[in-house]
């Protein structure tokens, strides 16, 4: 809309330093141009309560994603809210004040070196949002933060868990421990018998009895475990799961905690660029009513004006291309063709 109504009438009027349209086309323009940067601000600022009630308070907001009523309202709120902000003082301003104060061939609004009235506005239309904007912003950064850190400590928690408690957990395991606990027992018992007999044969022969001890000795070193090799079998096969469930996790963490810092990345565009507009034009539009155009060079006051409308070429843009949601969104709107096209061609290939 800026750019097929507002830039269009605004380009003669910079270059001939004339305005040629009349009085009527003048304050339509005027209503629309100031509605526009004013919605596109308050529709950033609805983006990101949006984005920090997803964030925040994900249970609520999934269960009233499917309320498109409740959708719809809030963005017409917003157009309704921009509009009131300016639009009925630059209708009629001239008629409560008595009089006009802008001189024939000009294009400006009334209350454009009233500094009560902008600095009332501008708090409302910039400060304001961008107070609130940064709030919704560090707020879903440190959600982010504080999920990133309390999945990281669970990592650890399951990381640091010893193999044997692993091996106690393991029917497997228990059924090993078992087996090799019985067998040992069972060994320590034949071998008390040994010594027993080996004694009761001392006298007869200690030749006998000198071999059956040392074969009892052996015994005792060597306790024979039918299931040793279970064991071992089944301490790797523990051993090799807990190790890929471990590189799964560990690669799961990565994954979110790369997504967690893209998403806080991109916030920070949105606020950076979003000030980066706007603050120029706002400071000097409140500058320059203070001193009534006499301490603000006009060059300086056109770039920051332009800068209003190069934020609304750049949010179109800017969203889709930090935001793969805002991307398939558009996808959807301008080629639901080739959205429904695309699974096709994937299972063809």
């Amino acid at each position: 809309l800026a750019g097929a109504f507002c830039i269009p009438l605004y380009v003669p009027y910079v270059l001939t330093g004339r305005w040629i349209f009349g009085r009527s086309l003048c304050k339509l323009w005027l209503v629309v141009d100031y509605l526009l940067c004013t919605s596109s601000v308050f529709n950033i600022v609805l983006i990101s309560y949006d984005r920090f009630l997803s964030v925040t308070r994900a249970v609520a907001y999934r269960a009233q994603q499917s309320n498109t009523r409740q959708a719809v309202l809030k963005m017409v709120m917003v157009w309704v809210l921009a509009f009131l902000l300016y639009g009925p003082a630059i209708i009629s301003w001239e008629y409560i004040s008595g009089q006009s104060i802008i001189p024939s061939g000009e294009c400006y609004a009334e209350f454009f070196y009233n500094w009560y009235f902008l600095m009332t506005a501008s708090t409302l239309e910039f400060f304001t949002p961008f107070i609130s904007v940064m709030f919704f912003n560090l707020s879903i950064y440190l959600n982010i933060q504080k999920r990133t850190k309390m999945r990281l400590d669970v990592f650890h928690e399951v990381h640091d868990q010893s193999f044997t408690e692993e091996m106690e957990r393991s029917p497997e395991a228990k059924l090993s421990l078992k087996c090799c606990k019985w067998e040992q027992k069972e060994s320590a018992e034949t071998l008390d018998l040994s010594k027993s007999k080996a004694q009761a044969a001392a006298s007869t022969s200690s030749l006998d009895a000198k071999d059956l001890l040392e074969t009892s000795s052996e015994s005792s070193r060597k306790p024979k475990c039918c299931n040793k090799k279970s064991c071992k079998t089944s301490a790797s096969t523990l051993s090799s799961e807990k190790r890929v469930k471990i590189v799964s996790q560990s690669t799961t963490q990565h994954f979110r905690l790369s997504r967690d810092k893209k998403v806080a990345k991109s916030l920070a565009i949105i606020v950076g660029i979003f000030g980066i507009c706007w603050a120029p034009y706002t400071l000097l539009m409140i500058i320059r009513a203070g001193c009534h155009g006499q301490c603000i060079s006009e060059f300086w006051y056109e770039t920051s004006f332009w800068l209003l409308w190069i934020n609304s070429a750049v949010n179109p843009v800017l969203y889709p291309l930090c935001h793969s949601s805002f991307r398939r969104a558009f996808i959807k709107l301008l080629c639901p063709k080739k959205l429904k096209i695309q699974p096709h061609y994937a299972l063809q290939n």
